[in-house]
């Protein structure tokens, strides 16, 4: 029976709460960063609203099926959408249809400022997530965003959780429970380079005074300093620039800085969406096995990134640094997908590397801990032209790799949509939506590595 939470309505009375604490087998969806490559997660995500309805019924929502959602940099924005009863297709225009706006390049020199403005990605995830916080009653299921904070050297994870251990005030820190979505969201898809990093309250109490700084967001005599009601502002002018290398405006008992979760270990969240709902301290404590628990973990597109010798040239050091921070993405990436088909029975296998392979059949002592499908596709040559008789040269594939560019939206969405038609089978997910399906049921289900 479940406890009675001080200050919150029982567990029976929110949604949320009947998702995080209620019994019955249980289903995560974990969802990869990777910018404008979301739009092949959404692809995969339309076609696993198209199974949920044809077997539940029309209207069927992701929100309704899954217990938590959780998501890093664009998976964020992608799984507060979805939390909040919102349907893919509905998500889909963000990437398809405004994009070019979010990602319109600023003048930049070596570094000087980030090469996107913020204030067009702010906007468009406020008109998704509104004013609304953590606590919400409008998040259906289960919410978690990753983020990572920089002045600490610590990846948060924030969960609409009420009995984690941070969601109340304490003497040292403000309620998770408080927390704007649009602040946790825009701080996840702060990523280096790219966008600036997001700076905001996160100790509700009186600071010294400190300086006050115009932008071209926020009108000139506009404080820099708030309240996690609302983000402080990312930008300055040069001559701003300038006389803050030697003061900052912000208080650092009070404020913190925050950026992409995928330079944290969390790229792919879903290794972490499990342990949260396992470790005892969190106290969701979900049933573990195959046949109690579903972890779904769709992916924005993977490669392997090679450095040639030509980028040893002019800038060097410069060169040297992101291919360093890219290459680390993806083999936390690879990390995580490692210990997740081991630790998980498997349908839908990946290979690892040569050496190991897909791990389709490699069991963890006490055995398999639950079901596991991964939903990607590889942005390499060779295997598009394999695994989905798609033909694109090396110059074109190169140019479906960047996570800001826009021009390649369409054609990364249509990847997506022929990825989910082979991978999304309607066997697997019968077999995961009839309430009578055993271990025995998924015997033999499990499909060819990929």
């Amino acid at each position: 029976m479940n406890e009675t939470i001080v200050g919150e309505e029982t567990p029976s009375e929110l949604p949320r709460d009947r998702h995080l604490f209620g019994p019955g087998p249980k289903r995560i969806l974990s969802l990869d960063g990777g910018g404008i490559r979301g739009a092949i997660t959404i692809a995969f995500l339309e076609r696993i609203e198209e199974l949920l309805e044809k077997h539940h019924g029309k209207g069927t929502r992701l929100c309704d099926w899954f217990d938590l959602i959780g998501g890093t940099s664009t998976g964020a924005i992608i799984a507060g959408a979805l939390a909040l009863g919102h349907r893919a297709a509905e998500v889909k225009d963000f990437y398809l249809n405004r994009s070019d706006d979010v990602f319109k390049r600023q003048w930049s020199f070596y570094g000087l400022r980030a090469r996107f403005r913020v204030h067009a990605l702010r906007r468009e995830i406020e008109a998704v997530v509104g004013n609304r916080t953590l606590e919400s009653r409008d998040l259906l299921t289960g919410l978690c965003i990753f983020t990572k904070r920089l002045d600490t050297g610590s990846p948060w994870i924030l969960a609409n959780n009420p009995r984690a251990p941070y969601w109340h005030d304490g003497p040292k820190h403000t309620g998770n429970r408080h927390y704007k979505l649009a602040t946790l969201v825009r701080a996840s898809t702060a990523a280096p380079i790219f966008f600036e990093p997001e700076i905001f309250q996160i100790i509700d109490r009186e600071m010294p005074a400190v300086m006050r700084v115009a932008t071209e967001d926020e009108p000139a005599g506009a404080s820099t300093v708030k309240t996690n009601d609302r983000p402080l502002p990312s930008r300055f002018r040069i001559i701003d620039r300038i006389r803050l290398l030697r003061r900052s405006p912000f208080n650092p008992q009070t404020h913190g800085i925050f950026v992409d979760g995928g330079v944290s270990p969390h790229g792919n969240p879903s290794l972490a969406l499990f342990q949260m709902t396992q470790f005892k301290p969190l106290k969701i404590c979900w049933p573990t096995g195959p046949g109690q628990l579903t972890v779904v973990s769709v992916g924005t597109g993977s490669y392997r990134p090679r450095l040639t010798f030509e980028s040893l040239l002019f800038p060097r050091n410069f060169r040297l640094s992101v291919h360093a921070l890219f290459s680390f993405m993806n083999d936390a990436g690879q990390l995580v997908l490692t210990q997740m088909q081991w630790l998980g029975d498997t349908l839908t296998p990946w290979t690892i590397n040569s050496e190991i392979g897909a791990l389709g059949y490699d069991v963890p002592p006490g055995g398999k801990l639950f079901r596991f499908l991964r939903y990607d596709v590889r942005l390499e040559r060779d295997w598009l032209e394999g695994q989905l008789g798609v033909k694109r040269s090396q110059d074109d594939v190169e140019r479906l790799r960047p996570m800001d560019r826009p021009a390649s939206v369409h054609e990364l969405y249509e990847i997506g949509q022929a990825a989910a038609e082979k991978q999304i089978t309607e066997e697997h997910w019968k077999a995961l939506l009839s309430p009578s399906s055993t271990d025995e049921t998924f015997a033999g289900m499990r499909s060819e590595p990929l």
